[in-house]
């Protein structure tokens, strides 16, 4: 007798799930079908951030040689004029995007670096398998940190609502990819994590008053996802949407448009 075919995980990157329910044929596209697009200049800034600020963090880490703010920028400055990847700038020029970029990153350096003890940066997990839902976890955790909580983990976020006018740090649908992270982490350090996740905003505005950063905790990130004893989980829901291929379009999300979504222009369900 044959032995049962077994059937290949599907990977899940972190950064992906709310997309995955938010756009289901969206996901399949850029994920099962390997679908690209240029990335866009404000996602290219936020990488650009996050590569100066990893530099200066890194060299934080015990037994690491720590950096200066500006040195650390270098990382920052060749990943907006030598992008890994196609970047579409749009109407943004790159010269205006490093000045963006350049001042969060001396405003992180200054004001949320100092007040955090760092003990992993940009950690990375190949794969988290989960058999019985037929699925795998990857992704890179932006920062673990140690707290008097215990150990948790950050995730740096850019954009133009990442922190509001009252200098609050946007927690609001995070919780989800938080609770991922805080999955990948454990596996990828064998730290537990027991600390409330967090949100480190940095606030892409034009002008210097609207650069703002600020930090935010969001604490039972898992809980969603894991599910409880009452309530389905969002990875096994994830899991039979997967499973089951049935990949429907979301005409109403914001992101349908031919600019963020490369099967647009053959989705039978757009409007």
């Amino acid at each position: 007798m044959n032995a049962p075919r077994e059937i290949p995980l599907v990977l899940i990157r972190a950064s992906s799930l709310a997309e995955l329910f938010d756009c289901p044929a969206r996901w399949a596209a850029k994920h099962l079908d390997g679908l690209r697009m240029p990335r866009s200049a404000a996602a290219q800034l936020g990488t650009a951030v996050h590569a100066g600020t990893a530099v200066f963090d890194a060299s934080r880490l015990p037994g690491g040689s720590p950096v200066s703010a500006d040195d650390a920028a270098g990382a920052l400055v060749d990943a907006i004029h030598k992008p890994e990847e196609e970047v579409d700038w749009d109407d943004t020029k790159p010269q205006d995007a490093e000045r963006i970029a350049l001042a969060l990153h001396t405003r992180y350096c200054a004001e949320i670096a100092p007040h955090q003890q760092y003990v992993g940066v940009e950690v990375k997990c190949e794969k988290l398998e989960l058999p019985e839902l037929g699925i795998a976890l990857t992704g890179t955790t932006d920062r673990v940190r140690r707290t008097p909580k215990g150990n948790g983990i950050s995730d740096l976020k850019t954009g133009k609502s990442a922190v509001g006018a009252d200098g609050k740090a946007n927690t609001q649908g995070h919780a989800t990819q938080l609770g991922v992270y805080e999955l990948l982490a454990q596996h990828a350090t064998g730290i537990d994590i027991t600390a409330p996740a967090q949100i480190v905003g940095m606030n892409t505005g034009k002008t210097p008053a609207a650069q703002r950063v600020a930090a935010a905790e969001v604490p039972d990130a898992r809980t969603a996802l894991v599910g409880t004893e009452e309530q389905t989980g969002l990875l096994e829901h994830a899991s039979r949407l997967i499973r089951s291929g049935m990949f429907f379009g979301n005409s109403r999300s914001y992101l349908c448009s031919e600019k963020y979504c490369p099967a647009h222009s053959t989705c039978r369900f757009k409007a």
